[in-house]
This record gives C-alpha cells, structure tokens and sequence, in this order.
C-alpha cells in the first residue's frame, strides 16, 4: 500500500505470514523491505522513498508492538525490534522513516540505531501526534489488521489537546527531523497548536476515514468532489502543515499541474 504525491511516496507492507514478535518486518527479505528496494531502484531520487515503521501489520495481534506475559504492550522490548526495523529499512534504501507505533523513546532509539550503522543521513518523519481514532477503519481492513482489543494505552486520547504539545516536545528532544498528526481534519486545532512551537516541518496525515467519507459522498451526489478534495486538504495546510499525506496525491499533483 502507499501514498504518492509531490514529493515523496509513503509505503507499507503486508506480510504473508504473520507472528507475535512480527519478525517480517525485520526480515530483509520480508515484503516491505524487498518493496523499499524495488522503488528505489525505479525512481532513484525523484521520489522521497519514506517507509512505515510499525509492528501492527507484522504481527498477528495486530498491536503495535510485541507483548508482554500479561497481554500488554512490552515499550521497551518492542523498541529493540524498532531498532532492527529501522536499520533493515534504511539498509533497503529508504530515505525517511516513519515511526508511527507511539512507543516512549521509540525517536531517540531510532536515531541511535541508525547512527550506529552509518545511516545518519536517513530522517525520521515521527508521528508524535497519533490519536486513537475511528478514522482509521478502512485501512486496517485493507491491510488485514488481526488487531485484538484497542489501542488506547499508547495512542492519544481524542479529548486531550495540551498532550500533543508535550509529545512533540519529547520527539523534538528525542531527534525528531520532522513531526506529524494523525489524522488531519478532526485535529485541526492540534496541527495549528504545534505549528506555532515546532521548528522542524510539520505534517498531517489525512487518514483513510477522511478518504472514504469525502469518496461515498461523491459517489452518492451530494458533494462537489473535486472541490471537496481540494478543501479538505487546503484547509489542513491552512492549520499549519508544512506536508500533507493523503491518498489524493497524484490527483492534485495533477490539479496542480494543470493550474500552472
């Protein structure tokens, strides 16, 4: 799965085979890895290569990261496994990273890990602002998400918006090269408010739920939707988004075109 755009394509990968460690994804023969190479190999620089890095998809309790005895997510054990991530994906040619499980520490050890392994020119695009949201439904069913239970524990409360400035905070500390809300257009007050103290880009991820709700009401016509895709994302960069992931990137790259 990917997004692509203007600048740069975000991709994902979905193992054949899953397991509770979710050892595919560091596997560099594993289905994202093999990926990141193959698109490199094809659009050399004219792309941004930017690969996920995130247990839930490897996994086959679809959480973030690995468990412990109890069923909770183990922080520290699964940033080992993000550090392993993170060289494998580099080692395949990605240019930026980005770490989306909202582990503690998961942009310091990153950072490190790469560093370590002569990879220091790789940027981390980190997702300090991730909320547990119903927005992503259509994704997880399209990546076969085997997610038992929430992910409440480690992703944000919807209802708590001085929090996101303090995760910001600690991913900028941390070594953050870029920071990012997830999603976009229900937290749009949350993109302005870290626009205001970041200094490094920020950026929005207009989610699959977004996608959906804007493409169903097109396809029932009730809305404009050319112009409706259009606003949606103009008013995202309106709150202060440097960059905007969404799965609209090549049509309004090609919108874009035409305009000049």
């Amino acid at each position: 799965a990917a997004e692509s755009g203007l600048g740069g394509i975000m991709l994902f990968g979905v193992p054949a085979v899953r397991d509770a460690r979710g050892t595919a994804g560091v596997d560099p023969e594993g289905v994202l890895n093999k990926a990141i190479a193959d698109v490199v190999a094809e659009v050399g620089d004219e792309l941004v290569v930017m690969s996920d890095l995130c247990l839930d998809e490897f996994t086959d309790h679809g959480h973030c990261g690995v468990l412990d005895d109890d069923g909770a997510v183990d922080n520290d054990a699964t940033l080992e496994i993000y550090a392993g991530m993170a060289i494998a994906q580099a080692s395949a040619g990605a240019r930026v990273l980005g770490p989306s499980g909202m582990m503690d520490g998961q942009t310091a050890v990153i950072r490190q890990a790469l560093d370590g392994a002569g990879f220091s020119n790789v940027s981390q695009l980190a997702y300090a602002v991730k909320y547990s949201s119903a927005f992503y439904g259509p994704f997880r069913e399209a990546v076969d998400s085997q997610l038992q239970g929430d992910r409440r524990t480690y992703q944000m409360d919807p209802a708590n918006r001085r929090e996101a400035l303090l995760e910001v905070q600690l991913d900028l500390e941390e070594g953050a090269d870029m920071v990012m809300v997830k999603p976009a257009l229900s937290y749009l007050d949350v993109i302005s408010d870290i626009a205001e103290v970041s200094n490094v880009p920020v950026a929005a991820y207009q989610v699959s739920g977004e996608y959906a709700m804007i493409e169903a009401a097109a396809a029932n016509g009730w809305i404009d939707r050319r112009r409706a895709i259009e606003e949606s994302v103009l008013s995202i960069r309106r709150a202060g988004a440097n960059m905007v992931l969404t799965y609209w990137a090549q049509e309004l790259a090609g919108w874009l075109k035409e305009g000049k």
